[in-house]
C-alpha cells in the first residue's frame, strides 16, 4: 500500500509539473496594467507643464491686449496681426524667415551630403575628420555668433585673408543687407553640418553595395551610380535632414540674436528677433502673435514637406 501511495504521488508531482501554466485572470492582468503608468507621470508633468499649457496660454494671449502699460488683460481679436501688418513688420519678418531657412537647408544639405560622400568609408584618417567636423555641434549657438562675428568683422580675420590675395580689400559681411542674411544662413549650416554628415554617412552605409557593384560591372560611372542608386536610397536620410533643419532654421534666435541682433535694419529680422524685440518692448500680447506665427509657419511648411517627402521615399 505504502509503494502504490508513493507512485501515485511521484506521478501527481510530475503530471503537476508538465501542466502547462494557467494563463493570466482578469485580476493578475490589471495588476500587471497598474505597474507602468506611474513611471510616465514626471514625464508627462514636465510636458503639460512646460510645453502645453504654455502654447494653450500663448494662444489665448495672442488676441489680447496684455502689455507692460496696462492694468488689465482684455480681448482684442486680431488686432494684434493688423498692427503688425501695418507696421510692416508680419509679413516683411516672415519672408525673411522663409529666405533664412531655405538658404540654411539647402546649404546645409549639399555640403553635409558633399562631406558624406568624402567620409563615407570607415578608417582612422576619415574618423578623424567626422569628429572634426562634428566638433561646430558642440559648441553653444551664442557662442558660435560671438565667434562669427568676430571673423566677419571688417577687420576680421576673413578680410584678411582675402586682403592677401586682393590688397585693400575690406567689407562688412554683416553690414549689408544681403550678405548679412547669406553670412548667417551659412553659419547656422556650419554650426549644424557635422550632425546631418553623421545622418548621411548612415544612409549611404544602409545601401547594399552589391547594388553599386552591379552598376559598376555594368558600365555606370561615379556619377550614374550616385544619381541613378544611392540619391534615390537616400530618401529615408533626406526625409530626415531636410525636415530637420528646415524647421529648425525656422525657429533661428540666438545665432542672430548674438551677431546682427535683426539688422542691418530689418535684414535679418526673422519672427522669433521680432517676437524677442516686441516682448522686450513690453508688448507682450503681441509677442504672443508673432509666437503664434512661428507656430502656424512650422505646420504650414512641415507638414506638406514631411507628405512629399515620404512619398518620394515609397516612389524610390
Amino acid at each position: 500500500m505504502t509503494d502504490t501511495a508513493g507512485a501515485v504521488a511521484e506521478r501527481e508531482s510530475t503530471t503537476a509539473r508538465l501542466r502547462p501554466p494557467r494563463p493570466p485572470g482578469r485580476g493578475d492582468g490589471r495588476r500587471r496594467g497598474m505597474g507602468w503608468w506611474p513611471f510616465i507621470l514626471p514625464a508627462l508633468a514636465l510636458v503639460v507643464g512646460f510645453f502645453t499649457v504654455p502654447f494653450l496660454l500663448n494662444i489665448r494671449f495672442a488676441f489680447t491686449d496684455w502689455s507692460g502699460y496696462a492694468d488689465t488683460i482684455s480681448f482684442n481679436g486680431l488686432e494684434n496681426f493688423r498692427g503688425l501688418v501695418q507696421q510692416g513688420i508680419l509679413w516683411q519678418s516672415v519672408k525673411v524667415t522663409v529666405v533664412y531657412a531655405v538658404v540654411a537647408m539647402i546649404v546645409q544639405n549639399v555640403f553635409s551630403l558633399c562631406m558624406a560622400l568624402l567620409l563615407q568609408r570607415s578608417d582612422r584618417v576619415n574618423g578623424f575628420f567626422r569628429s572634426f567636423f562634428f566638433l561646430p555641434v558642440l559648441i553653444a549657438p551664442v557662442a558660435a555668433g560671438y565667434i562669427w562675428s568676430a571673423l566677419l568683422a571688417p577687420s576680421g580675420p576673413l578680410n584678411r585673408f582675402v586682403a592677401l590675395f586682393e590688397p585693400g580689400f575690406s567689407y562688412a559681411w554683416l553690414g549689408h543687407p544681403t550678405s548679412a542674411l547669406l553670412s548667417l544662413a551659412c553659419v547656422d549650416a556650419w554650426k549644424w553640418s557635422g550632425l546631418i554628415t553623421l545622418v548621411y554617412i548612415a544612409g549611404l552605409h544602409a545601401i547594399p553595395e552589391s547594388l553599386t557593384e552591379a552598376a559598376t560591372v555594368d558600365g555606370a560611372g561615379p556619377w550614374q551610380r550616385f544619381w541613378r542608386i544611392r540619391f534615390p536610397l537616400l530618401a529615408p536620410a533626406f526625409t530626415f535632414t531636410v525636415v530637420v533643419t528646415m524647421l529648425g532654421a525656422i525657429n533661428a534666435f540666438d545665432l542672430i540674436a548674438a551677431t546682427t541682433r535683426g539688422g542691418p535694419g530689418t535684414a535679418t529680422n526673422v519672427l522669433n528677433i521680432a517676437m524677442f524685440n516686441q516682448y522686450g518692448s513690453g508688448f507682450f500680447g503681441i509677442a504672443s502673435s508673432l509666437n503664434l506665427v512661428v507656430t502656424v509657419l512650422v505646420i504650414v511648411i512641415g507638414l506638406p514637406l514631411i507628405t512629399y517627402l515620404r512619398r518620394r521615399e515609397i516612389d524610390a
